[in-house]
């Protein structure tokens, strides 16, 4: 199992409604689930850059996720989001 961090700063709500009713059907394509998502936080060290919003997403291995993030038939998927916010996606491991 390896994990993906992705930082959200939210630019349209709409198109994040419209992301996050196809999100996961896109997620599990790939084996890749949605673990945590929260707009609130808790800094514990340093002063980083708080995101809007802030996901943890599973999948069972590093393929997987990167076959997630090159799928051409999820491009009208990966375009919602990155209308949606301004994402950064980091692949833990």
């Amino acid at each position: 199992m390896v994990y993906a961090y992705v930082s959200l700063m939210v630019t349209n709500t709409e198109s994040l409604k419209a992301y996050r009713e196809v999100a996961g059907k896109a997620l599990a394509k790939h084996g890749g689930a949605v673990i945590s998502v929260s707009g609130q936080f808790t800094v514990l060290d340093g002063t980083p850059d708080t995101p809007d919003m802030a996901v943890i997403v599973s999948f069972p291995n590093k393929e997987s996720a990167i076959s997630w993030s090159n799928d051409p038939d999820l491009a009208d998927v990966h375009a919602l989001r990155r209308n949606a916010a301004v994402s950064d996606i980091f692949l833990l491991g």
